[in-house]
């Protein structure tokens, strides 16, 4: 009499159900993994728990069943593997985000129905080989993927999907960037050097003409020089943009200095500028000099396109952030001119943009303030509030973390 031990029993039963189903399933390894699922409460999503043997001649064994979807799973982009019916067979954590009805065992044109990577996978399964494709997901707001179709054995077929969305809007912010950084540079240019061809040639002897002309391109080379120092104060903000700063500096001292400095210009305009202090030091987490450049920006906005005569207030209260959780500063720019309009709003932190191009040129502007007030208090982690109604005014509030006493 053969005596077999619980254990023993088991390791047999899971070959048999193996082996079984691998004939009778005709799907190869996955099939069988998959029916032992059932039997032994594994599920093929995750890592397995069988093992193939080593083999009988010694030689190392080759990538198991377990192997493959631990490496499945610690994959950092999104992956699935077909098996040779087309069905998903295991799939990691990055794709179940991206594909909210994934299930192992269903068709891969229940996750995405996309006709290029169906032609993708088709192609990839018939020739034996790698196949890319490009695509759009609509169902996922439009974002872009680049899929690679990879076979491997069993006959089973991995699917990489790597989100090139991100990539994509960057390099469009790039190139729109390099674009208007280049109209804005060749526009004061241009004019500089037209106006050095006409002083070389009709009005050489006009003293008149050459006195005129001197000051134009002086006020042009001032132009561009204000906007390379942008450029420059932009990038230097964006190379320390993941360092953030830790600094006391205390808000109520700082507007003040700021303001002092801009009341000659908010005198010239008529414009009444006043400041509400905190009854004590309102002390914040930052770096002061970039502090500085945000509020010198937003007063000197209020002065520049406010109402002529009107007024530019400067406030500071105390709120909470994260639910309560933190103290917080808001310091407010309102002025009472005529106010944008709402459809300009979401973009007055874009480089280069203007809701009045003209006018913005006639003051000075190099259309970068606003963004370098944006990237600064990303840096400190802060806030930027823009409200304005058309004929009231514009409010634009700084939010900022305080800084225990």
């Amino acid at each position: 009499m053969i005596t077999i031990s619980a254990a023993s029993g088991l390791v047999l039963l899971a070959a048999v159900v193996f082996f079984l189903s691998w004939d009778l399933a005709g799907a190869g390894g996955v099939g069988g993994l998959a029916l032992a699922a059932g039997v032994f409460g594994w599920r093929p999503s995750g890592p397995a728990e069988p093992r193939q043997a080593d083999n009988a001649d010694g030689a190392a064994p080759g990538p198991t069943p377990s192997d493959l979807f631990e490496i499945i799973h610690a994959l950092d982009i999104a992956a699935i593997v077909l098996d040779a019916e087309r069905k998903i067979a295991v799939f990691n954590r990055h794709a179940a985000d991206l594909f909210p009805s994934i299930a192992a065992g269903a068709p891969v044109g229940l996750a995405t129905r996309n006709p290029d990577l169906m032609v993708s996978i088709d192609r990839s399964i018939t020739e034996g080989r790698s196949e890319t494709a490009e695509f759009t997901e609509r169902m996922l707001q439009g974002r872009r993927f680049i899929v690679t179709s990879t076979p491997l054995s069993g006959p089973r077929l991995l699917l990489q999907f790597r989100d090139t969305s991100e990539q994509e809007r960057l390099a469009q912010l790039r190139a729109d960037f390099i674009a208007n950084a280049s109209h804005e540079l060749r526009t004061p240019l241009a004019s500089i050097k037209g106006f050095i061809e006409t002083l070389l040639g009709p009005a050489r002897n006009d003293e008149a003409a050459r006195t005129r002309f001197l000051g134009i391109m002086a006020t042009q080379a001032q132009r561009m020089n204000r906007i390379l120092d942008d450029l420059l104060s932009l990038s230097r903000i964006e190379m320390r943009a993941h360092l953030r700063p830790e600094g006391p500096v205390d808000m109520n001292d700082l507007i003040a200095q700021v303001i002092r400095g801009l009341e000659p210009l908010a005198q010239q305009a008529d414009i009444a500028l006043t400041f509400t202090p905190l009854p004590a030091a309102g002390l914040v987490r930052g770096d002061r000099d970039e502090l500085e450049q945000v509020m010198q920006n937003l007063i000197h906005n209020a002065i520049k396109y406010g109402r002529p005569s009107g007024t530019v207030t400067v406030t500071i209260r105390e709120r909470v952030r994260g639910g309560g959780k933190r103290g917080a500063l808001e310091v407010a720019v309102t002025d009472d001119g005529p106010g944008i309009a709402p459809e300009h709003l979401p973009r007055l932190t874009e480089r280069f943009y203007r809701v009045d191009t003209a006018r913005s040129r006639e003051q000075g502007g190099t259309g970068l303030g606003l963004a370098i007030v944006k990237h600064i208090l990303n840096r400190h982690r802060g806030e930027l509030d823009i409200t304005s109604e058309i004929g009231r005014g514009s409010r634009f509030a700084v939010v900022l973390e305080t800084m225990a006493t």
